[in-house]
């Protein structure tokens, strides 16, 4: 594994899968992406979070956990393989994690999660 790390962030690229993975953030909101190639090289140790975070955005999410004290904390997978897909990773958990069909409903309602599930017949 080939990784980049900077201030509130880090990223994988898993030689075996031949895939790329990014995480950022922290206790008030925590995400985990997967990312292309392109996105991975963009990336720089010199980033700030924010700057990371937008660039490894425009990826797959996996994983979210969210405490903002704008409402009660929450976790949502998006991907039930991200434990065995980024293993490296320092996932934060919050508050209750949401069903299946919970996850599912916002993945449908909102256009910018509906890429980062799959339905249960594979589409």
């Amino acid at each position: 594994m080939i990784f980049k790390k900077g201030f509130g962030w880090k990223a994988c690229f898993d030689g075996d899968s031949g895939r790329y993975f990014g995480e950022y953030g922290g206790m008030q909101d925590y995400h985990l992406f997967e990312i292309t190639k392109e996105m991975f090289e963009k990336l720089d140790k010199k980033m700030r979070e924010s700057e990371a975070g937008s660039i490894m955005h425009g990826g797959r999410h996996m994983y979210m956990s969210v405490n903002d004290r704008c409402g009660p904390p929450y976790t949502i997978v998006f991907d039930d393989d991200y434990e065995k897909l980024c293993p490296w990773a320092e996932v934060v958990k919050s508050g209750e994690v949401w069903s299946e069909e919970l996850t599912a409903a916002a993945a449908a309602l909102f256009e910018s999660e509906k890429k980062n599930r799959k339905s249960k017949n594979g589409e």
